[in-house]
């Protein structure tokens, strides 16, 4: 089913928000042949450069380039901090021991939906499309003793919702119920989030966390009970796009982790009928290991892999996490995409050539 999917490549976008040098790095994406640029949209760019950001949602739909806007932080991790939580303390996410997540919101505070549904309606004002909610999570804190996870969330939110449903506390240690619970917030919280989104003409793209996919590694009792229900997640009519980002550094080797994860990511997509994004590393990436970005791509397009999306942009120079040379790895990433895109080009070209030279 995949080979008929259209090829498309992209990269995230980050860390600069002068218009003057967006438009030359633009320039540089549609010169390495790509389809899509992941634009961030944090709490901090909503207060202080929302026109910004719509100038820049523009200018990147002018050069051809399909635009998709990151929920970075606006709920916490991955992403900038969000200043939410400092106006609305009572939505922080805590854990079974009483422990408060510092960053993290809970998705089932009031409050926290009313902003998230803000911000849909920001990014639609400003010419968006398509969003990217990025790696969707609830937090995790094992017990001292490893065994174990604490419960979470255990806000008074969540255990007014959990006693009203099992009939009983929230225990401290999180136990088949709770896990239950989990997956049920994290359901009906996309669910919520997703339908509104699409009532104000936009599309949803999930990219999950590796570890999310189930079938993908032994997992002991305890850790399967962080699973979420992707199945679920994946039926839902107004998800659009499912996806994963398969980051090998530094315990796994590039082809053979990049091409499992996307596999089975593909495999979950097709199922229900979606499209699918396949992430590559191009951050962090150490000196004379660049050409590892050339078989990650490699890896994910023998997969199945039909949109394939680096992180990020110039190997991540603005960021403390950047590459060790953000114009090598740059530079490997286009290799990728260009090496990618030629063995597409010649895979059609025979399909046709044997379609119809025969006639």
């Amino acid at each position: 089913m995949n080979s008929q999917k259209p090829l498309k490549f992209g990269v995230a976008y980050h860390g600069n928000r002068f218009l003057s040098h967006a438009a030359e790095d633009l320039r540089k994406i549609v010169a390495a042949d790509m389809d899509i640029v992941v634009h961030m949209f944090s709490h901090n760019d909503w207060e202080r450069h929302d026109t910004v950001m719509g100038d820049m949602f523009k200018m990147t739909e002018s050069m051809g380039l399909e635009v998709w806007v990151d929920n970075w932080g606006i709920g916490g991790a991955p992403g900038e901090k969000c200043h939410f939580l400092g106006a609305h303390p009572e939505a922080h996410s805590y854990y079974g021991n009483g422990l408060m997540h510092p960053y993290q919101i809970c998705l089932n505070a009031p409050s926290y939906r009313d902003f998230v549904k803000a911000w849909v309606d920001k990014v639609a004002s400003l010419g968006g499309k398509t969003i990217f909610w990025d790696e969707p999570m609830i937090p995790n804190m094992k017990t001292p003793d490893g065994l174990g996870y604490y419960s979470a969330c255990t806000c008074p939110v969540c255990r007014g919702k959990f006693q009203e449903k099992y009939g009983k506390p929230m225990p401290e240690i999180m136990d088949a119920e709770v896990s239950a619970f989990r997956n049920d917030t994290l359901i009906d919280f996309h669910n919520f989030i997703t339908e509104y989104a699409n009532s104000a003409g936009l599309k949803s793209v999930i990219c999950f966390m590796p570890f999310q996919l189930p079938g993908m590694r032994e997992q002991t009792a305890a850790e399967k009970l962080l699973n979420f229900d992707i199945d679920a997640i994946c039926q839902m009519p107004f998800v659009d796009n499912v996806g994963t980002d398969p980051y090998w550094y530094d315990s796994h080797h590039p082809y053979e982790y990049v091409y499992n994860t996307a596999k089975r990511c593909v495999e979950f997509a097709d199922k229900y009928g979606k499209d699918h994004n396949i992430w590559i590393q191009t951050y962090a990436n150490r000196f004379g290991r660049e050409e590892e970005i050339v078989t990650a791509y490699q890896a994910a397009y023998d997969a199945g892999g039909r949109t394939i999306i680096n992180w990020s942009y110039m190997g991540g120079e603005p960021n403390s996490y950047r590459s060790d040379s953000p114009e090598r790895t740059w530079k490997k990433t286009c290799d990728a995409v260009r090496r990618v895109r030629d063995m597409e080009r010649d895979r059609l070209l025979a399909e046709h050539r044997a379609k119809y030279m025969k006639k």
